[in-house]
């Protein structure tokens, strides 16, 4: 009688070849941040404790210029802006990015030129400053220059800005406080007085 002889092959790398499927499926079922996540959490949980929108924080890299930390801050009702000035000459770059679109008219309302630099993309000037403006899918954003920047160093810039790392997130925004939040009601101090505003009195006698 004759039996057919199975290969063996097979049957033993089926383990070898499963193994690594069954890691990865561990893995992402443990709960667990995987690396890629870990930039975005730490971004918003420092721009939300700011009020800023997660979506709307973004960085650039124009040579000559460092970021101001302490400009950075909230822009209308949920936007972001960041400040960065020139090392050599003092010139400065001012970041906005807020909710909304620019059209033709909006780019050319209140400026003295406006033209369009590629799709989606404006430049405008008036008042002493030039800037560009880069139309995302639901938000502008505007990096704003003073005359002494040069268009060339400005399109770049705008055109290459982008959303932070978690390293640059964490030199951009400040640590968020105790219970990851800011705020939402005004602090209420305890050195002032029931009535007025405890600011120094001018109608005293002298010596009073």
């Amino acid at each position: 009688m004759v039996r057919t002889v199975r290969p063996l092959l097979p049957l033993l790398l089926a383990p070898l070849l499963l193994a690594p499927l069954l890691l990865t499926a561990c893995g992402s079922e443990s709960g667990q941040p995987r690396d890629t996540d870990a930039p975005a959490a730490e971004l918003v949980t420092r721009a939300r404790a700011l009020g800023i929108a997660p979506e709307l924080v973004y960085v650039i890299g124009a040579p000559g210029f460092a970021l101001a930390r302490q400009s950075v801050g909230v822009y209308g009702g949920d936007g972001f802006s960041a400040t960065y000035v020139s090392r050599q000459e003092g010139g400065q770059l001012r970041l906005y990015v807020d909710r909304g679109t620019m059209s033709a008219s909006d780019c050319a309302e209140g400026q003295q030129t406006c033209e369009s630099d590629g799709e989606g993309v404006w430049y405008r000037s008036g008042r002493g400053t030039h800037e560009y403006a880069v139309v995302k899918e639901d938000h502008v954003v505007r990096l704003e220059g003073d005359a002494g920047v040069s268009r060339d160093v400005l399109r770049e810039a705008a055109r290459d800005a982008r959303r932070p790392s978690g390293e640059e997130a964490a030199e951009l925004l400040p640590s968020a406080p105790a219970g990851g939040a800011a705020p939402s009601e005004p602090v209420e101090r305890g050195d002032l007085p029931p009535a007025g505003d405890g600011a120094p009195r001018n109608d005293v006698d002298a010596g009073g």
